[in-house]
């Protein structure tokens, strides 16, 4: 009942009313209106800030054992209204109420990156039992239960796939904005998009256990977890009330005027103290999760600021995650580079995959006019094929090619392209390979700026390629 009544009267409308008081007192005074102390306007922002404020300072004081800045704050309160001085009570009040409001809007800001996370988890999946199809809440899957996957639906649960093949957006969990192609036996997540192929899945972790959830509670526990600045800012503001209460009583017994006392104990009210640590780094952590950057806790992002290294996945970060063609290899003397990107160019004009569009957009570019391709199939996370004036045409990975009996023999190609970063696309002509599509990621224009930026800073970074 406490904690409901302190919420209330620390709200947005409350603390509007209590201001609204504190500004008819203060017209009041200018106007020279005097008023009986219990009629003084400034006794209703007493009342709605200042009860709050007491409850609060009482609840932490005798449950928490906690001996916080609203005590003394309600120390300098009680004070003035002992020597009358019911504007100066019902200002320190409102300031106290003002600075929970402003503390509270901060820490909604930070959670909503954690909403968002939440709100990627699926509610309902499709369950496969003897052959049919059923639609059932999230907490009705059991691990071991079958469930169906369809083109552009959530993984309701981690799982393993067990029929089927598709490409999937993990860029939720992982970060990486390229689909990741699976097949049987491959891993899924809870919360990644399926985007092409139907797939079936065993359910291997659920609730809690789920790698999606793992992932809310990190962020949760991030903002828990207090930063060595705001643990001292907390110690100090312990020492503040004793520290205050013996200069008060001092300058009091001093200089005999006990409004000189008061007057101590509301400017050493540590509001700012307190409230701007904590407040700070919510606020970054918010932010940060807003464009997906997961900070484990307040500590490790203090800890930022004194790095001396900074490693760098780069997708995403130097780089725009969109893949643009940047290697055309021929491995036919009879075709050359242009030839082998009309081919594919072709082939993958009907294909949705961001490295196909990444291919035609090369094409484009090139001025080739790209032809309709023929007899035109798509095989999620492998490949692509079709018919045009070259031939029948494949454009896909290792396993793809395989398993059309073509023999694959480009290892040292590939794997030039991928120490080198790049992501790459086979294509063979009816029976045999004629070149590869090297794709590497966009930089952005201003990363050179930002790196410059950090080396002058005596800031070493590395880009991670892996």
């Amino acid at each position: 009942m406490i904690d409901e009544i302190i919420d209330f009267l620390f709200g947005l409308k409350m603390t509007i009313i209590s201001a609204i008081f504190l500004i008819i007192a203060v017209i009041f005074m200018i106007l020279g209106i005097d008023t009986p102390i219990y009629l003084n306007p400034a006794c209703g922002a007493v009342i709605i800030s200042g009860i709050p404020m007491l409850l609060l300072a009482l609840t932490r004081l005798i449950r928490e054992k906690w001996i916080s800045s609203a005590l003394l704050i309600a120390i300098a309160m009680v004070a003035s209204l002992l020597i009358g001085e019911i504007f100066a009570a019902g200002e320190v009040a409102w300031i106290m109420a003002l600075g929970a409001l402003l503390e509270d809007w901060t820490v909604e800001r930070a959670k909503k990156g954690l909403r968002n996370l939440i709100n990627l988890t699926p509610e309902t999946g499709r369950r496969i039992v003897d052959g049919k199809e059923e639609m059932i809440s999230v907490d009705e899957i059991k691990i071991g239960d079958t469930l169906r996957i369809l083109p552009g639906e959530s993984v309701p649960v981690d799982g393993e796939i067990i029929k089927g093949t598709s490409s999937l957006n993990q860029s939720i969990m992982t970060g990486e904005s390229l689909p990741i192609d699976k097949d049987v036996g491959d891993e899924v997540f809870c919360g990644t998009m399926n985007l092409y192929g139907a797939i079936d899945i065993k359910a291997t972790s659920l609730g809690e256990n789920s790698s999606l959830q793992k992932l809310i509670d990190l962020v949760k526990a991030a903002d828990e977890k207090q930063a060595p600045t705001q643990r001292i800012a907390d110690k100090w503001a312990t020492w503040l009330v004793p520290v205050a209460l013996i200069v008060a009583i001092a300058a009091w017994l001093i200089t005999g005027n006990i409004e000189r006392g008061v007057t101590v104990l509301v400017v050493f009210c540590p509001c700012a103290l307190i409230l701007a640590t904590p407040t700070a780094i919510m606020a970054a952590i918010g932010q940060a999760t807003k464009y997906g950057v997961l900070i484990k806790s307040g500590e490790a992002l203090e800890t930022l600021g004194g790095l001396n290294t900074l490693v760098f996945d780069k997708t995403g970060t130097l780089t725009y995650g969109n893949f643009a063609v940047s290697d055309i290899i021929s491995l036919k003397d009879d075709l050359d580079e242009m030839d082998v990107l009309k081919a594919v160019a072709s082939c993958e004009k009907l294909s949705e995959h961001p490295l196909a569009k990444a291919i035609v957009d090369k094409a484009k570019e090139a001025d080739i006019d790209i032809e309709e391709p023929q007899d035109f199939n798509m095989y999620p996370g492998k490949g692509v094929c079709c018919k045009n004036s070259y031939g029948q045409v494949y454009a896909g990975n290792s396993k793809f090619l395989s398993e059309k009996n073509i023999d694959v023999n480009v290892d040292a190609e590939l794997n030039q392209l991928k120490h080198e970063g790049k992501a790459s696309i086979i294509v063979a002509l009816n029976d045999a390979v004629i070149g590869l599509i090297g794709l590497s990621d966009v930089i952005r224009e201003d990363s050179k700026g930002m790196i410059d930026s950090l080396h002058e800073l005596g800031t070493e970074t590395i880009a991670y390629r892996g």
